[in-house]
């Protein structure tokens, strides 16, 4: 998991003192927990994922990447009872590509009506509603109503949160770059 942060972290050009700062947690801490002489509590590793403008999941389904990067195999298959799963925002997520990819798809669960905290990171993101309504504000560019079927891009910086319509939920497919990537 220290790793993964330290890869986020760089990929997003912050020094740990920034990092420490953002996520109001100390820089000896942070620097313990990359080379993997601390683990985070959940509250802590909430707030590293969002000043990383990342989510536990994708820091916690990573950990295992540089163990698989040199040998990865070209095809992966991630069955419907597999996948590392945890938060991401208000919603549940799971990852739907392992190891080291150029990109994060994940499956992500809600029914949140409270939109909670802005997210805003460095990748491009795309959304596809499986099912339920989805209500997506992206700040200054505006909000969109979404249902079943419809999609969303949005390019890295963009300001974004979203929340369900009506007390159905809703099932996404997200597709997200990754930092290392850009």
């Amino acid at each position: 998991m220290g790793a993964n942060v330290r890869r986020l972290r760089r990929g997003r050009g912050l020094t740990l003192v920034q990092l420490a700062a953002e996520a109001q947690l100390s820089h000896p801490f942070l620097s313990q927990l990359e080379r993997g002489l601390a683990r985070p509590s959940i509250a802590s590793l909430e707030r590293i994922a969002r000043a990383l403008g990342s989510s536990q999941v994708e820091i916690l389904g990573a950990s295992g990447d540089d163990d698989r990067a040199a040998d990865q195999p070209g095809v992966e298959l991630v069955a419907a009872a597999e996948g590392a799963t945890g938060r991401y925002g208000q919603a549940a997520a799971r990852l739907l590509t392992p190891g080291d990819r150029p990109f994060r798809a994940m499956e992500m669960t809600g029914s949140n009506l409270d939109p909670g905290d802005y997210f805003r990171h460095a990748e491009d993101e795309f959304v596809h509603v499986l099912a339920g309504r989805l209500r997506v504000d992206l700040g200054d560019e505006g909000a969109h109503d979404l249902a079943a079927g419809d999609s969303l891009y949005y390019v890295g910086g963009t300001a974004h949160r979203w929340s369900a319509v009506g007390d159905d939920g809703y099932r996404l497919f997200v597709v997200k770059q990754r930092p290392e990537s850009l």
